[in-house]
């Protein structure tokens, strides 16, 4: 339990270490794709938003229930059907910031013993609310520098126009 100071931090900073991430991105830059099956900044950023979304329940539901099932979702469903392509990054930064900032006062003044409740996942199987944190933690890290790899392949794609 001596890392949980330290994934706190890391939690906290995950929609800032996404904000530095989509600085000075916009217009075409926003909606390339590396590879058709991948997704473009704005894609990446709706779905953090909508991932926050899923992470405010997850936590009540492990804080507040005894050993709580937790469904999985189809993430690209959520990106086909609520149309990620389409939505603003700027709202969806937003959105992760404030859902992600409550998150946070929530889990921060909790007593350790409290990151031993476990729930369910239906694919993942047992988990902790410690093994959460570090989940959702790592979640924005990994789409931050994700979001910083798709930038760095549109950039090398213009300079190849360009050429």
């Amino acid at each position: 339990m001596d890392e949980i100071p330290e994934l706190l931090e890391r939690f906290r900073r995950g929609a800032e270490l996404v904000a530095v991430a989509i600085t000075g991105a916009a217009g075409p830059e926003l909606d390339f794709k590396p590879a058709p099956e991948k997704w473009s900044v704005r894609q990446i950023v709706a779905h953090l938003a909508d991932a926050e979304a899923a992470t405010v329940l997850r936590l009540r539901q492990v804080l507040s229930e005894e050993n709580p099932t937790l469904v999985q979702w189809d993430q690209n469903a959520f990106a086909e059907r609520t149309d990620y392509g389409k939505r603003k990054p700027s709202q969806s930064l937003e959105t992760m910031r404030q859902l992600r900032a409550d998150n946070y006062q929530l889990l921060k003044d909790l007593p350790p013993e409290m990151y031993s409740r476990t729930a369910q996942h239906v694919r993942r199987g047992p988990m902790t609310l410690l093994d959460m944190l570090r989940l959702f933690a790592e979640h924005a890290e990994r789409h931050a520098a994700q979001i910083r790899d798709v930038r760095s392949a549109y950039k090398i794609s213009r300079a190849k126009a360009t050429a």
